[in-house]
């Protein structure tokens, strides 16, 4: 495939670099000093473009490839308020758009036991549940995305949580920032250097059980972007990571 690169920080370079491993062809690389490159006359030169670049630059680049008519595959995360928009976008364009808050495979892998870790449970009622996320110092939002979905997956199939309260901890947690008995706790921490681990505890009087993933560097997240990159490669519509998987209840 011919790959076109919207945002080439370090996780550009690593999506880069799996590309080139699977014997793609990196056409186009944008970052802020060579935004007058990003035309659809060079985009037209990719088969698939994947973005990851800020918030405030994401919708533009959607829109850029929804007028060209390039596939593009979204990683950036802080725009999901408009994700209705740019559906009715996508469909009304004929376009091309799969999005998620982490690509990896292994995280997708969590994703779907973690649903399956709520429901069952809902027949143990004296577990109280938190989600916890550390990730490095740089990273600019609170809580992460995946974070956010790994919530939305237990509020979903858990009855006693309905919404979702975040602190991002420096130190004590303050008394008006205590969750309420039917928010799920994602407490948010910042290390240095941590790519990504995010824990669900389950915890009762008498023990705790963790379900936990750690990313050991950014290359899954990376690789699950080229996947994600190869397997639209022919396809219409607006998809979730989901769609990509085969994953059965």
């Amino acid at each position: 495939m011919k790959i076109a690169l919207l945002g080439y920080g370090k996780m550009g370079k690593m999506i880069e670099k799996i590309a080139l491993s699977r014997n793609h062809e990196i056409v186009l690389t944008i970052d802020h000093e060579n935004l007058h490159e990003l035309t659809a006359e060079n985009l037209q030169k990719a088969d698939a473009v994947i973005e990851f670049s800020m918030p405030a630059t994401v919708l533009a680049n959607i829109q850029h490839c929804f007028n060209a008519g390039v596939p593009i595959i979204v990683g950036t995360t802080g725009w999901y308020d408009k994700l209705d928009e740019v559906k009715q976008q996508c469909q009304d364009s004929n376009a091309s758009l799969m999005y998620a808050t982490n690509f990896s495979v292994g995280v997708n892998i969590f994703f779907h036991i973690n649903k399956m870790l709520a429901r069952v449970m809902n027949n143990y009622p004296y577990y109280d549940v938190q989600v916890e996320e550390i990730h490095h110092m740089q990273k600019l939002d609170a809580p992460s995305g995946t974070a956010i979905t790994i919530a939305e997956g237990i509020i979903d199939n858990l009855d006693s949580k309905k919404d979702w309260l975040n602190v991002l901890t420096t130190d004590d947690r303050p008394d008006d920032e205590t969750p309420l008995p039917d928010q799920l706790l994602i407490e948010s921490l910042r290390i240095d250097s941590v790519p990504g681990t995010h824990t669900v505890i389950y915890d009762s009087e008498v023990d705790t059980i963790e379900f936990k993933h750690t990313a050991h560097n950014r290359s899954g997240f990376a690789l699950g972007a080229v996947l994600a990159a190869e397997w639209i490669l022919g396809k219409k519509g607006f998809y979730t990571v989901d769609a990509m998987f085969d994953f059965k209840s």
